[in-house]
């Protein structure tokens, strides 16, 4: 019997064999890449330049020469090293120069290595603990998370470092909120975390004055270490949810320029952050909200090409943090649609939306506050 298309049982079945397969490789592949991400060897195989023995490689690495062994078994079998026959008749791996562009830390922002560390992390964290969110529909805490928090600290570090000074803030607004930071202005980071944007630009604009918001404390003192270790007086941290801003908050109408790197998404309230944000905007004051590339609809993503791995981001950590104490649960792919609909109902009516120079996992919201309130 054969559908519409004239593929039968027996072939869809051997696909789906075929396509299971593929998932069970490239997961277990995944694994084993984030492990040597985070030991380094990838960094040791790009450095040694050509074939080289295990011997070399476990020296260089200061790893286990048998546990090298069998990780190499695992990239050569998953067409990401290379197998070579040395003089000696002994095998040779090689990491061409082409993949060690995308999974060195040398690749920069095109890194794309450093993520195989992201699921495995969160299984490690929360699988448990999103199983039985599946039974009984409550979220998770940020307090299940601290590893991948982490991770998450030294991922946006490494992408502001590369682009958020020299290459996005130059692209908002045609260079106007550079120009207003340089002279000197008020500017707000909405789920700053550990502050790396925010200690980025207090240090290249010392004329402009800083403000940090998170909702977490064991996040907000790493943040102050920091920006105390750097001499920076010109920024402040402050434990505030966003989405408790009310009228009468002295934060209200204080600030020139706000900024939510992938912040959002994970609120519990999402509405109320955004209205908090309109809130804290001076009258004309503009709102850079950076959040994930998407469509709203399921249907709008399927050809998305990191759609399962975004999806499996969202439903370990992003939805499940965002349901906490009957949260909104909105969910990292949210999508465009969404993003632009409840920002025009917290008050912005312009929304511009943007790509952003070499990131293209996010979207650039780029949005003003009335001249009037």
């Amino acid at each position: 019997m054969a559908d519409d298309n004239g593929v039968t049982a027996d072939e869809k079945r051997s696909r789906f064999a075929a396509r299971m397969t593929d998932v069970l490789n490239y997961g277990a592949l995944n694994l084993a890449m984030g492990l040597g991400y985070r030991a380094g060897l990838f960094d040791v195989m790009d450095a040694l330049g050509g074939p080289a023995s295990i011997d070399d490689i476990a020296a260089r690495s200061g790893m286990s020469h048998r546990y090298v062994k069998e990780w190499l078994g695992v990239m050569v079998c998953g067409d990401v090293v290379e197998l070579a026959n040395g003089d000696d008749g002994e095998d040779r791996y090689f990491l061409p120069r082409e993949h060690a562009e995308l999974i060195t830390r040398r690749a920069g922002s095109g890194n794309l290595g450093v993520y195989t560390q992201e699921i495995p992390l969160l299984t490690r964290c929360v699988m448990d603990e999103v199983l039985e969110g599946f039974r009984t529909g409550q979220g998770v805490a940020y307090d299940n998370y601290p590893r991948f928090q982490q991770f998450m600290g030294q991922l946006a570090d490494a992408k502001h470092r590369e682009v958020l000074v020299e290459t996005f803030l130059p692209s908002v607004d045609k260079g106007a909120v550079v120009r207003r930071m340089e002279a000197g202005i008020r500017v707000c980071d909405l789920g700053c975390a550990e502050g790396v944007a925010l200690t980025l630009m207090a240090a290249a604009f010392p004329n402009s004055t800083f403000v940090g918001l998170d909702i977490s404390e064991e996040a907000l003192q790493v943040a102050r270490a920091e920006a105390s270790a750097q001499g920076l007086t010109n920024i402040t941290f402050r434990n505030q949810d966003a989405g408790a801003i009310d009228s009468r908050s002295e934060l209200v109408e204080r600030f020139d320029y706000v900024t939510a790197f992938d912040a959002i998404h994970d609120q519990t309230r999402p509405m109320e952050a955004l209205q908090g944000v309109y809130a804290l905007l001076k009258p004309g004051g503009c709102f850079s909200m950076v959040d994930i590339a998407a469509g709203s609809r399921l249907a709008d993503n399927r050809d998305h090409p990191m759609g399962p791995f975004l999806y499996t981001v969202s439903l370990m950590h992003c939805m499940p943090v965002g349901l906490v104490d009957g949260g909104t649960g909105l969910g990292m792919m949210w999508g465009r649609e969404k993003a632009v609909d409840m920002l025009q109902a917290a008050g912005f009516e312009d929304v511009d939306v943007a790509e952003i120079p070499e990131d293209a996992f996010n979207l650039h919201f780029f949005c003003r506050k009335k001249a009037t309130s």
